[in-house]
Formats: structure tokens, sequence, C-alpha cells
């Protein structure tokens, strides 16, 4: 996954939700799709974190901090 870009793993989550939401994904399948989308969930909150610390970093650079 950490080849993957966040555009990537927020549509493969997107994909899952809605096929969970669908309801009618047999439950070992489900367990397995809710099991990926956490792991896509945290992946794609430390991209978020990590681009939001490079916006900070260049924001002070910019001020001349």
């Amino acid at each position: 996954m950490d080849e993957m870009k966040f555009e990537q793993a927020i549509s493969e989550l997107e994909e899952i939700i809605r096929r969970l939401e669908d309801g009618r994904m047999p439950l070992e399948d489900a367990v397995k799709a809710f099991e990926r989308g956490s792991e896509l969930r945290k992946f794609c909150e430390a991209k978020l974190k990590d681009a939001q610390l490079k916006i900070e970093i260049l924001s002070e650079e910019a001020e001349g901090n």
C-alpha cells in the first residue's frame, strides 16, 4: 500500500463503503472489506497529515520564520 496514491486509496475506500452499505455482501466478505477499509482510512489519514505538515512548513518558510 506504500506505493498507492491517495486518490487511489480514496476511490477504493469509497467503493468498499458503497458495497458495505448495499448490504448484500456475505458476512465474511463484509468483515474482510471492513478490515481493508480500515487500513485504507489509516493510510489516507496519514497522507493528509503529511500534506498538512508540509503546507505548514512551507507557510512558515514563506513568512520568514
